[in-house]
């Protein structure tokens, strides 16, 4: 059993083991670590914006 937390991809519920009760596979969630000489924010903020406009649709 993984030590670390656990995202699925399907559901995006957390939890330690890798099967999900939805059926999908749960993934390592690391977030990026924190620098404020971030040379790639802006790019995340614009795919972050991007992908929740095309939920949208």
């Amino acid at each position: 059993m993984s030590q670390n937390i656990l995202k699925c991809i399907l559901c995006n519920s957390y939890g330690l083991t890798s099967p999900c009760s939805c059926g999908g596979e749960r993934r390592m969630y690391k977030p990026p670590k924190y620098s404020p000489e971030d040379k790639y924010a802006k790019y995340r903020r614009q795919a972050k914006e991007l992908e929740k406009s095309s939920k949208h649709q």
